[in-house]
């Protein structure tokens, strides 16, 4: 990096915009969609789609509710005018969906596209040519006015050469992007939009689409939203247009970028699902819908089954979605940090039906886009007592006494400190099984017999007791009362018992329980102990010998 002062590199220049409204308005309503996956996430892929790879995703675009998909640029390649044929000719496109091709302002390739396409029904025939100044000096070394001709030439002849095949039946909508948009003069790119539209001829009911691209993001997203607030409110015939975003993200920042282009008056989004796209990626159409779902407005596109999408996308583009990317990712729904693990296990069950959403830490239920509650808390060293019970709790149904959270959860913080990795849910249980349920040293019952009278409990127990075997009896208020006079009688240290819970593990004759009892050892030790057992009464016993070995072995 240049050390300071930075000479390199110049702020990007503000526009001249006093009266901004976009900063006070809110999005109320989903945008026109555009899926350009096929083309413009297509090509930036290390291995391009297969015709049949496009078909399986372009069925996934329709499923999902794209009603306008960018399906190639079919003057460019064989196999992008073979998709389109193949679309077509194979009865493929649904009434409700409109395909969109995209062609450079040139007459040869205006009418390789338009051979394409014979036989649509509908098409967005989208021209683009590039109008930033850089773009003019170093790429065309063309003026304005002739920048200008470029595009006007090309809707005019586009115009003439289509109507064959609007004779026969094919209704086209025109799309024309200023590419570079944002790094062309504001004026410049109404200018050229306006000429274009002249050409075109739009009206109220057949608009023209004017796509408004960040192709490069150089600014930031507000700098975006006053372009667009100020090319929609100097347009002429605003009516007959509709105003189309088309962002990248190579400041990480083209999902804001576009909801602000959508606050500052805007139509229409093209973009793809997960950002797929040149360098860092074209706008995350998923993450922009599903932000609307979260405040309550429907997107307008399915995504309750994002997991088979991204299945699908995965292995269409042989790309991978990320871990942390939003709503899909693997660990988008999972808190590792303890404080943010006790707040969703504390706030998760208060949710009721007819309420809004307010579980802390997840802003949307992850059931709405089938995802599963499974690994929302996961565990490793930065874990907390709340994630381990949740684990439990959820996963095998052992729900722990609040006083025990903690005991359990130094237990398995020292276990995933000495991994130095994640825990899985299986060595999480195994630990808990290993420290509370397992235990048969020093002390082990071998029997256990209670009665009951008027006046006290009895009982009888076997026990073997560092490797001897030891019969003991003795009568209390209760089985546990019992059981711990009877051990009294022992060498074993003497302790009370603090606490007792208990709770089933299933349903019906055969369901275990298990039961947690806490202890006070003569050294002022307190510790828990679990057991689990068909008969409620013998688990109790099982989690008293339980409290004990720990006690002994500590």
């Amino acid at each position: 990096m240049q050390a300071p002062p930075v000479t390199k590199y110049r702020a990007f220049p503000p526009v001249d915009l006093p009266n901004r409204q976009w900063p006070s308005r809110t999005i109320t309503q989903a945008p026109i969609w555009c899926s350009v996956d096929l083309r413009d996430g297509n090509q930036a892929l290390a291995q391009p789609m297969s015709i049949e790879e496009k078909l399986e995703y372009f069925a996934m675009l329709v499923k999902i509710g794209f009603k306008e998909i960018e399906v190639g640029f079919p003057s460019a390649s064989q196999i992008e005018f073979d998709f389109v044929r193949r679309l077509i000719e194979g009865g493929l496109i649904p009434e409700d969906v409109t395909i969109q091709i995209l062609c450079q302002c040139r007459e040869d390739l205006i009418l390789r596209s338009l051979e394409s396409l014979r036989g649509a029904r509908r098409v967005i025939f989208h021209l683009y040519n590039s109008t930033s100044p850089k773009q003019r000096e170093y790429v065309f070394g063309a003026t304005k006015t002739e920048i200008v001709a470029i595009a006007t030439h090309a809707v005019g002849f586009l115009k003439e050469k289509m109507q064959p095949l609007v004779a026969e039946g094919t209704r086209f909508q025109l799309e024309y992007s200023p590419e570079s948009f944002t790094s062309t003069e504001l004026e410049f790119s109404l200018e050229i939009c306006e000429a274009v539209s002249e050409v075109w001829q739009p009206s109220v009911t057949d608009k023209i689409i004017l796509n408004l691209p960040a192709t490069v993001e150089y600014a930031m997203p507000n700098v975006y939203a006053d372009q667009i607030e100020w090319f929609c409110t100097h347009l002429r015939h605003r009516d007959r247009s509709l105003v189309s975003l088309h962002t990248h993200n190579d400041r990480g920042t083209g999902v804001a970028a576009t909801e602000l282009g959508l606050l500052a008056g805007a139509d229409r989004v093209e973009g793809t699902l997960f950002g797929n796209g040149e360098r860092t990626g074209n706008l995350d159409v998923i993450t922009v819908a599903l932000n609307m779902y979260t405040h309550g407005i429907h997107p307008a596109l399915d995504f309750s089954q994002i997991n088979e999408i991204r299945d699908t996308y995965e292995r269409c583009t042989k790309l991978e979605v990320p871990p942390r990317s939003p709503y899909a990712g693997d660990l988008v729904f999972t808190a590792f940090s303890g404080s943010h693990q006790d707040a969703i296990k504390k706030s998760w069950p208060k949710q009721a039906d007819g309420k809004p959403w307010d579980v802390l830490y997840i802003p949307i239920d992850p059931a709405d886009i089938g995802r599963s509650y499974k690994a929302i808390i996961r565990i490793n060293s930065q874990s907390g007592k709340g994630g381990v019970a949740y684990i439990l709790e959820r996963e095998y149904g052992l729900d722990l006494p609040k006083a025990m959270h903690r005991e359990v959860g130094r237990l398995i913080n020292t276990l995933a400190d000495s991994t130095g990795r994640e825990l899985t849910s299986q060595e999480i249980y195994r630990a808990f099984v290993a420290e509370y349920l397992d235990r048969a040293t020093p002390l082990a019952i071998q029997h256990f017999k209670s009665t009951e009278t008027e006046s006290a409990v009895h009982c009888e127990v076997s026990i073997m007791l560092d490797g001897t075997s030891h019969a003991l009896r003795a009568e209390g208020n209760g089985p546990i009362d019992a059981f711990v006079r009877a051990l009294a009688t022992t060498t074993l240290p003497k302790f009370e018992v603090l606490s007792y819970s208990e709770h089933s593990l299933g349903k019906g004759a055969e369901a275990k329980a298990v039961s947690y009892i806490q202890i006070k050892t003569a050294r002022g030790q307190t510790l828990y102990g679990a057991g689990t057992d068909t008969n409620i009464e013998l688990a109790s016993i099982k989690a008293v010998v339980s409290a004990l070995n720990r006690s002994l072995s500590a």
